[in-house]
C-alpha cells in the first residue's frame, strides 16, 4: 500500500484498516486524532471497520446521495456526528466580510469528515479549501476524506455500471495531487480509499 511522505502515524491504525483501505496522512493527523480526539478516532475506526462494499449498492442507480455514501453518513450520525455549515467571517478595518463554507458531511468536536463516493472531482477542491479555511480560523483541527480507489473500476465494469463511474469523478488518484499541491494548506489530513478488498458479492 502506498503511503504519503508524511504518513509516519499510519501504524497507529488497526491492521484491518491498513489492509482494506489505501490510507494517507499529512501533518501528523493520526497522532492528533488518537491523542487529542480519542472518541472521534474510535468512531472513525468503528465506521471504517463496519463498512462493506455490497454488490447491490453498486447496482442501485445514483441519486442525490448513493446508498454507499449514505451508509457512512448514517453510521457517523448514530455516533453523534452531524452535518454542519460554519458561519465564518473575516474582519478588516472593523468591516466584517462573510466567508461562507460549504456544508461538511460529518462533524464532531473539531474533526471534519467528508465522504466522496462518486461526485465530480472538483468536489475535492471544495473539500480541501473548506478544510484549509476552517483550520486557519481555528474551527477544526483535522480533516478526513473517505473516497474510492480507481481499482474498483474493474468491478463496476463487470457489473455493467462502469459508465456511471468515470476518471473525472472522486477517486483517490484525483485527490492526492490536489493535496500534494497544498490544496488544504496547513490542515492535518487523513485520507481513506475504499479498495476491492471490501467488495462483497
Amino acid at each position: 500500500m502506498p503511503e504519503s511522505v508524511n504518513g509516519m502515524g499510519l501504524n497507529l491504525l488497526p491492521e484491518t484498516i491498513r489492509e482494506n483501505y489505501e490510507v494517507h496522512e499529512w501533518r501528523h493527523a493520526c497522532a492528533i486524532l488518537k491523542n487529542d480526539f480519542p472518541e472521534e478516532w474510535e468512531d472513525i475506526i468503528a465506521v471504517l471497520e463496519r463498512f462493506q462494499l455490497n454488490r447491490e449498492d453498486i447496482l442501485v442507480p445514483g441519486g442525490r446521495k448513493s446508498n454507499i455514501a449514505g451508509a457512512f453518513d448514517g453510521h457517523f450520525y448514530r455516533l453523534g456526528w452531524a452535518e454542519k455549515q460554519f458561519n465564518t467571517q473575516v474582519v478588516i478595518d472593523d468591516i466584517a466580510h462573510k466567508t461562507p463554507t460549504h456544508k461538511i458531511d460529518c462533524v464532531k468536536n473539531r474533526v471534519a469528515v467528508e465522504i466522496e463516493w462518486n461526485n465530480k472531482d472538483p468536489f475535492f477542491d471544495r473539500d480541501l479549501n473548506n478544510f484549509r479555511l476552517l483550520h486557519e480560523l481555528g474551527a477544526i483541527s483535522v480533516g478526513v476524506i473517505i473516497t474510492r480507489c480507481g481499482e474498483l473500476q474493474n468491478i463496476f465494469n463487470m457489473l455493467g455500471r462502469g459508465s456511471s463511474y468515470g476518471s473525472s469523478t472522486t477517486i483517490m488518484e484525483k485527490l492526492l495531487p490536489r493535496i500534494e499541491g497544498k490544496g488544504a494548506g496547513g490542515c492535518p489530513l487523513l485520507v481513506f480509499g475504499i479498495t476491492k478488498k471490501l467488495y462483497v458479492e
